[in-house]
C-alpha cells in the first residue's frame, strides 16, 4: 500500500488515503480524528504566504484559509504519508514482544511446577551452581528468550550446526563430559526418591515415547518399560559410583590440604558439616552433663552369626572386628564414630596410638586390640559385658554417624556360658534401644527361616510403630539359592511377613562367608550379584533398597535427620538454661560483666602483674626508711644486752672502747651480715603481700584473693636471695663499725636523740616487767579495787630491800655477791618473809637495769653539750661520752646496711621476684585444677554454667 501511494504521488495523482483498507481500530490510531472517532478536534487554520519574485516589494499576507483533515496536497506532503504508513510496524512489535513474553513466562511455570522437590539432594550438586542466581538475573534471560514455535522453526538449522560442529568433538570433549556428567547427575536426582515416585517418573518418560508401542500389548509395554527402567538406573547407579570416586579422591586432597593448613580460598559449609561440629561439641560437652545419652546413634542388633558386624564394617569400609565361625565374638557393646578425614585410620578413645585401615597388619593389631580389650572387660563368671568399648574411624568418604555393635542375640544358653548370658544380652539392647534418640538397625540373616528370628520381636517391643527402624536383610545370595519361593524375600523386603514395622528395609550381600575377603572384593561380589540377580530383573526389590551403598546413605540419610532434630531439642534446653543462668545473673551482679573461671584468671594475672610491676615504683626513701627500722628491732637487744650493758660496767673508757671493738667485730663477723639479709628478704615480702592484699575502693574484687595470696606464698618459696650478698655485706657493715669520727654538732644530736628514744623504750619495757613482778601500786588498787597476789607482796619487799641497797651504793656493780644476798634474805625473814636467793637475784637483775637506764638517760642529757670536748678527745674534761659515739656508730652503720639493702632490692631482688611471679602464673593457667580451687564462689559457678 506504501508502495502504490509513493507511486501515485510521484506521478502527481491525486488519490485519497486508503484507510478504507485498513482496521476500524488502526484507522483511528492513524488518523485520531477519522469520523468513527469519538473526539473531534477544531479545523486547523494555516496560514498561506505568497512570495513574490521582486526582492524588493513587502509581502502581502493572506487571510488564515480553512483545511480540512484527510485531504492534504499530494504534491508536497507525499514524505508524511510515508512516515504515518511506518508508524504502524512499532505496534506490530510491541504486540508480539508482549504476547511472546507473556507465553515464555507460562511455560517457564509450567516447567517449573513439574519440576520435583530436590532440597535434599542439594547437596549432590556444588556450591557455586546455587550461587549462580546471585550473578545472573535469570528472569530477564528468560523474558528474553524467543517463542517456542520461533524455536521450533529454527531447529533444523541447529541440526546443522551440530552435525559441522561434531568433527570439532575431541577439542570439546572436556567440556562435553563434564556438562553431560552433570546433566546425569540432574538425571539421577529423579532417580533417588521414593519408590513411587520413580515409578511415577518413569511412567512419564513411558508417555513421551507412548506412539512406538501403539501396536504391542500392554503386557509388553510393561515389560519392556521395567527393562528400560531398570538398565537406567543401573547405568545412572555405574555413574553415581564413579562420580563417588572421584568426588572421594577430590575430598581427600581437599582434607590432607586442610590438615597441612594450606587454605586455598574459603569454602561455605554444608548442613553435615556443621552438624558434624555441633557433634564434636556435644562430645566434649558430656564430661560433665551426659549430653551424649541424647544425642542419636545407630544400634546394630541381631541375631548371632546374622551379619550384623559384617554390615557394620561394610559401613566403616574397613575389617575392624575380631571374627570367628559360630562362636560369640562381640562380647560387650563396641560404639564406633564414623567421620570424613585424610586418611583412613583408627583410634580409641583412651589411646593415642592410630592404626592404619589400608595395612593389614594394623588391622590385625586392631582386631586383636578389640578382642583383648572385650575379654578384660567380661567379669568372671560372665559371658558378656556391660562396659562400652569406643573407637573412632576416619576416612575419606565415610558418611558420618556414630553406630554401635551389639552381641547378637541367642536364643539357647550354650556350655561353657553363664546362666544369665541370655537375660543380659536383652537387658543391654533394650538399654541401647528404648533410647528415643536410637536408629535401630536391624539385621535379619536370609539364609535362615524368618520363623526362627529372635531379633525381629525384641525390635518390634522396642519400637511398635517402626519410626526409628531400619530392616536388613543379610546373605540374599544364600537365600536366593536356597529359598523355593523368591516372592519369599520380596515380602520381606516389603514389609509383609515380620510383623514388625521399619522405616526402610534393604537387602544386602556381606560376601562368600570367607574371613579373608576385602571391603573391595566384597563390593564387586555384591554388585555383581544384583546385575544378575532375578530378584531385581523381575523387579521383586527395587535398586534403591540393594548394595551395602544404599544402606549406608540411607542410614546416614536418618541419622542425620535425627542428629537436627535433637541438636534443635538440645538448643531450645540450653536457651532456657541459659535464660534462666541470665536471669539470675543480673538479678545477683547487675554490673558485673561475665566472666568464666579463665577470663578471670587472666584478669586477676594482670592485676598481679601490675601490682608486682608497682614495686620497682616504691621511692628509695620509703625503702630505707623501712629496712633500717625493721633491722634496728631485729638487733636492738643483742646491742643493748650483750654490747652495750657489758661495756658500760667497766670503770674508764680505754675498756669500754676495747670492749665495744671486740664486741662488735664479733657481731659483723657471724650474725649481722644474716640478720641484714633476712630483714631485708622480709621486707620484700611485706612490700609484695602489702601490694597484692590492698583495698583499691569499689575496684577491690575479693574473688582474687585465695588465688593472690597462693601465687604471693608460691612466688617467695621459689625465690632465693643472692649468696654472695652477705659477704659483700659484712665487709660494708664492717667499714661503718670501725668508724668513730662524727663530723658535725647535727650529727652528734642526732646520735643523742636515737640514744635516748632506745634507753626509753628499754626503760618503759623494764618498768612494765617490774609492775608485773610487785602487783599494781596503791593508786591502782583504790581505783581499780584489785589486790596483790602472795609471790607479788614477797617481790614487793624484796624489791624495797634492794633499792635500799642502791641507795646506799650508787656505783654497785651490775651483779649481787653472795653476802649481800644472804644479807638481803635474812632482813627479810626477819620480818617474817622466807624468800628464795634465785627470787631475788632475779628482782634485782630487774631494778639494777631501771637504775641503770636512768642514770643512762641522765648522762646523755650531759652529753648534749659535749660534743665540743669530743672534738678535743675530752682533754681537760671530767666528761665522758663514749656511749653516744657507740649510738653514733651503730646508727651510720644501719643506715649505710639500709642503703646497700636497698640497692639490692630494687636493681636485682624485685626483678627476680617478678620473673618468679610470671613462672608461677604460667604454671597455674594450664593446672586447670589449681584454677578451680583457687577461683570460688557462686559468681563463678554461674559464670562457667553461662559460658558452657
Amino acid at each position: 500500500v506504501i508502495c502504490r501511494s509513493l507511486a501515485n504521488s510521484s506521478n502527481g495523482i491525486k488519490r485519497k488515503s486508503p484507510l478504507q483498507n485498513l482496521h476500524l481500530v488502526s484507522r483511528s490510531i492513524h488518523h485520531p480524528y477519522y469520523p468513527s472517532s469519538k473526539f473531534q478536534r477544531p479545523p486547523l487554520r494555516i496560514s498561506i504566504q505568497m512570495f513574490s519574485s521582486l526582492n524588493r516589494l513587502p509581502l502581502r499576507k493572506t487571510k488564515l484559509l480553512n483545511v480540512k483533515y484527510g485531504y492534504q496536497f499530494h504534491r508536497n506532503f507525499w514524505l508524511a504519508r510515508l512516515a504515518s504508513r511506518l508508524l504502524k510496524l512499532r505496534y506490530l512489535i510491541l504486540g508480539s514482544a508482549v504476547g511472546g513474553g507473556y507465553t515464555a513466562k507460562k511455560t517457564y511455570d509450567q516447567w517449573k511446577d513439574m519440576m520435583p522437590d530436590l532440597d535434599e539432594y542439594k547437596w549432590i550438586v556444588p556450591d557455586f551452581i546455587w550461587e549462580l542466581d546471585e550473578h545472573i538475573d535469570f528472569e530477564k534471560l528468560i523474558k528474553a528468550l524467543p517463542d517456542a514455535d520461533d524455536l521450533a522453526k529454527l531447529l533444523p538449522d541447529f541440526e546443522k550446526i551440530g552435525e559441522s560442529f561434531a568433527s570439532l568433538k575431541g577439542f570439546f570433549s572436556p567440556g562435553y563430559n563434564l556438562v553431560s556428567e552433570v546433566i546425569g547427575a540432574s538425571d539421577l536426582l529423579l532417580l533417588l526418591g521414593s519408590p513411587g515416585e520413580t515409578a511415577f517418573r518413569a511412567t512419564d518418560q513411558g508417555y513421551d515415547n507412548d506412539k512406538q508401542y501403539k501396536k504391542v500389548s500392554d503386557k509388553e509395554k510393561i515389560d519392556q518399560l521395567q527393562e528400560e527402567l531398570l538398565r537406567t538406573q543401573l547405568k545412572y547407579q555405574r555413574m553415581l559410583e564413579r562420580l563417588e570416586k572421584e568426588n572421594k579422591e577430590l575430598r581427600k586432597l581437599v582434607l590432607q590440604r586442610d590438615d597441612k593448613g594450606i587454605h586455598q580460598r574459603k569454602l561455605k559449609k554444608s548442613l553435615i558439616d556443621m552438624y558434624s561440629e555441633v557433634l564434636d561439641i556435644l562430645s566434649d560437652y558430656d564430661a560433665s552433663y551426659n549430653t551424649q545419652d541424647h544425642l542419636p546413634r545407630v544400634v546394630v542388633v541381631g541375631d548371632q552369626s546374622a551379619g550384623k558386624t559384617s554390615v557394620l564394617e561394610m559401613i566403616a569400609q574397613a575389617r575392624i572386628f575380631p571374627r570367628g565361625s559360630g562362636e560369640m565374638m562381640t562380647r560387650s557393646p563396641v560404639k564406633v564414630t564414623l567421620s570424613e578425614g585424610p586418611h583412613h585410620v583408627a583410634l580409641f578413645k583412651d589411646s593415642s596410638r592410630e592404626f592404619d585401615l589400608t595395612k593389614e597388619e594394623d588391622l590385625a593389631a586392631l582386631r586383636n586390640e578389640i578382642e583383648i580389650r572385650m575379654r578384660n572387660s567380661v567379669k568372671e563368671g560372665c559371658t558378656v559385658s556391660t562396659e562400652t568399648i569406643s573407637l573412632s574411624v576416619k576416612g575419606p568418604g565415610l558418611q558420618r554417624m556414630v553406630l554401635v555393635d551389639l552381641p547378637g542375640v541367642i536364643s539357647t544358653v550354650t556350655s561353657g556360658m553363664a546362666p544369665d548370658t541370655k537375660e543380659t544380652i536383652f537387658s543391654i539392647s533394650k538399654a541401647y534401644m528404648q533410647n528415643p534418640n536410637a536408629i535401630i538397625l536391624c539385621i535379619q540373616d536370609g539364609s535362615v527361616d524368618a520363623e526362627r528370628s529372635i531379633v525381629t520381636d525384641l525390635v518390634s517391643q522396642m519400637d511398635p510403630q517402626g519410626k526409628r527402624t531400619i530392616f536388613v536383610l543379610t546373605k540374599v545370595d544364600l537365600a536366593e539359592k536356597n529359598v523355593a519361593s523368591p516372592s519369599r524375600i520380596q515380602q520381606i523386603i516389603e514389609g509383609k511377613l515380620f510383623p514388625m514395622k521399619a522405616l526402610g528395609y534393604f537387602a544386602v550381600v556381606t560376601g562368600k562367608g570367607n574371613s579373608s575377603e576385602s571391603i573391595e572384593s566384597i563390593k564387586e561380589y555384591e554388585e555383581e550379584f544384583f546385575q544378575n540377580s532375578k530378584l531385581l530383573k523381575t523387579c521383586m526389590l527395587k535398586a534403591h533398597q540393594v548394595t551395602t551403598k544404599n544402606l549406608s546413605l540411607a542410614v546416614s540419610d536418618c541419622f542425620w535427620k535425627m542428629v537436627r532434630e535433637s541438636v534443635e531439642q538440645q538448643a531450645d534446653a540450653f536457651k532456657a538454661t541459659r535464660f534462666n543462668l541470665e536471669t539470675e545473673w543480673k538479678n545477683n551482679y547487675p554490673r558485673l560483666r561475665e566472666l568464666d573461671r579463665n577470663e578471670l584468671f587472666e584478669k586477676a594475672k594482670n592485676e598481679i602483674l601490675d601490682e608486682v610491676i608497682s614495686l620497682t615504683q616504691v621511692t628509695p626513701k620509703h625503702w630505707e626508711e623501712i629496712l633500717q627500722k625493721t633491722l634496728w628491732e631485729r638487733v636492738s637487744t643483742h646491742v643493748i644486752e650483750n654490747i652495750y650493758l657489758p661495756a658500760a660496767q667497766t670503770m674508764n673508757s680505754g675498756t669500754f672502747n676495747t670492749t665495744v671493738d671486740i664486741k662488735l667485730k664479733q657481731w659483723t663477723d657471724k650474725q649481722l651480715p644474716n640478720k641484714a639479709v633476712e630483714v631485708a628478704w622480709e621486707t620484700l615480702q611485706e612490700e609484695f603481700a602489702r601490694f597484692m592484699t590492698e583495698q583499691k575502693g569499689k575496684e577491690h574484687d575479693d574473688i582474687f584473693d585465695k588465688l593472690k595470696q597462693a601465687v604471693k606464698e608460691e612466688s617467695i618459696k621459689r625465690h632465693k636471695w643472692n649468696e654472695r650478698a652477705e659477704d659483700s655485706l659484712r665487709v660494708i657493715q664492717h667499714n661503718a663499725l670501725e668508724d668513730r669520727s662524727i663530723s658535725d654538732k647535727q650529727q652528734w644530736d642526732a646520735a643523742i636523740h636515737f640514744m635516748e628514744e632506745t634507753l626509753q623504750s628499754r626503760l618503759k619495757d623494764t618498768e612494765s616487767v617490774i609492775e608485773d613482778m610487785v602487783g599494781p601500786d596503791w593508786k591502782k588498787r583504790w581505783l581499780y579495787w584489785i589486790g596483790r597476789t602472795k609471790e607479788q607482796n614477797i617481790r614487793n619487799e624484796t624489791k624495797n630491800e634492794l633499792e635500799k641497797l642502791i641507795k646506799c651504793n650508787e656505783e654497785h656493780a651490775a651483779y649481787l655477791a653472795n653476802d649481800e644476798v644472804t644479807t638481803v634474805r635474812k632482813n627479810l625473814e626477819a620480818r617474817g618473809i622466807t624468800v628464795d636467793p634465785c627470787l631475788i637475784k632475779d628482782t634485782w637483775h630487774q631494778i639494777y637495769r631501771r637504775y641503770f637506764l636512768k642514770t643512762a638517760l641522765n648522762h646523755c642529757n650531759l652529753c648534749r653539750r659535749g660534743f665540743y670536748y669530743y672534738q678535743r678527745h675530752f682533754v681537760d674534761s671530767e666528761l665522758e661520752c663514749n656511749d653516744i659515739v657507740l649510738f653514733w656508730r651503730i646508727q651510720r652503720m644501719l643506715a649505710i646496711t639500709a642503703n646497700t639493702l636497698r640497692q639490692q632490692l630494687t636493681n636485682t631482688e624485685v626483678r627476680r621476684l617478678e620473673k618468679n611471679v610470671k613462672e608461677v602464673l604460667e604454671d597455674f593457667a594450664e593446672d586447670n585444677e589449681k584454677k578451680v580451687k583457687l577461683l570460688t564462689g557462686k559468681r563463678v559457678q554461674l559464670a562457667e554454667d553461662l559460658s558452657k
